[in-house]
């Protein structure tokens, strides 16, 4: 996959926020999605001994979610840490793998925020952007907004709102556990990206792309992935 040039990632955290406040313009929040055949997860694991960023994607058939291909790439971390701005410290790296797959997903689940942030424009807007691909952000936790409680049963699932505008959602993935949060990236709608939160979740909390991604990125970091398998990609 390769994605657009719209800015430098050589900034200050100062002169990055203004960029995303640049290219939020750009985010859709609307359906324009191709035919979904393919959905993929994409994460980071930071290893900050060695300075360095690990990021995996893997693949899957859709509906079926049966895995197709898993990419990584690593790159050395460059931008500090600072709440809201996790996109200057993770995109580069994710780039490098997205590069490298050889099937382009038509969705991608991001672990992180896209709508639901300070500025409308978190690490989901942010790639969706860049690759103008649809994205989507899958969290374990609030960023911005408050929300009530999602009833208990699987799927139910209640609006994110901050300064009274929906951002995204809270879905109850799996009966009785605690909810992820869901928000737009880019070229999809707030309905549609539950609808496929839910389709892709199989019994655990956190829907499979986004889970097995993490999973992938930190047998990366211990050193566990190593062999290459057919149908798989390695380093």
């Amino acid at each position: 996959m390769k994605a657009l040039r719209l800015h430098r990632w050589n900034v200050t955290p100062r002169e990055a926020a203004r960029i995303q406040l640049r290219l939020r313009e750009r985010v859709e929040l609307q359906d324009r999605l191709p035919r979904i055949a393919t959905v993929a997860g994409a994460d980071v694991a930071l290893d900050l001994r060695r300075g360095r960023a690990i990021a995996g994607v893997i693949v899957y058939r859709f509906p079926e979610m049966a895995e197709i291909e898993r990419v990584w790439a690593e790159r050395p971390l460059t931008f500090p840490y600072v709440p809201g701005l996790l996109s200057f410290r993770e995109i580069p790296v994710l780039l490098k793998a997205l590069a490298r797959l050889r099937h382009p997903p038509d969705v991608i689940f991001c672990d992180g925020q896209g709508y639901a942030h300070p500025r409308r424009f978190g690490i989901a807007c942010h790639l969706g952007v860049l690759l103008d691909c649809p994205t989507i952000g899958c969290a374990k936790s609030i960023l911005v907004g408050t929300a009530e409680e999602p009833g208990q049963k699987a799927g139910a699932w209640t609006p994110l709102v901050d300064g009274g505008e929906v951002v995204g959602a809270v879905l109850r993935t799996r009966e009785t556990v605690k909810p992820v949060y869901i928000s737009q990236g880019h070229r999809i709608s707030l309905g549609r990206a539950i609808e496929l939160a839910r389709a892709v979740s199989d019994g655990f909390r956190i829907p499979k792309p986004t889970r097995e991604a993490d999973h992938f990125v930190e047998a990366v970091k211990r050193g566990e992935w190593k062999q290459r398998r057919r149908g798989v990609r390695a380093n």
